[in-house]
């Protein structure tokens, strides 16, 4: 799933030409897979935050999320090659937290090439 990318150029004070992100750190490095990391790292973020919320030691997180230390430690240092999309919303789950998938149609029409977004919102 590729998706083009459009960058806004402007000028600060100086005249030093800025470019402003897409929002997808990952796309605007020109990865193939920008959308599936930019998924699978706000999943991780929100499977860290809890495991930081809840205190909880690396060892202990394991028992919760079904996993041995040392994979917890690659989640929580964010080295997500391991993880699919799919496992990183069951880990929410084992961690008490309802995932929803909510499909509609694109807000803008498809005019520029590119596809459609998968997004990631976390409701606190």
């Amino acid at each position: 799933m590729t998706q083009k990318t459009t960058k806004a150029t402007t000028l600060n004070e100086a005249g030093t030409e800025i470019e402003r992100g897409t929002g997808n750190v990952f796309a605007d490095l020109g990865l193939s897979d920008a959308e599936e990391r930019q998924t699978k790292l706000r999943l991780a973020m929100e499977v860290n935050e809890i495991i930081k919320a809840r205190r909880l030691k690396q060892a202990e997180a394991g028992v919760v999320l079904g996993l041995p230390q040392p994979k917890v430690s690659q989640l929580v240092n964010y080295r997500l090659d391991g993880f699919s999309v799919e496992r990183l919303m069951g880990f929410l789950t084992r961690l008490d937290r309802d995932v929803e998938i909510v499909i509609r149609p694109r807000r803008e029409p498809h005019t520029d090439g590119q596809l459609g977004q998968v997004s990631v919102h976390a409701l606190r």
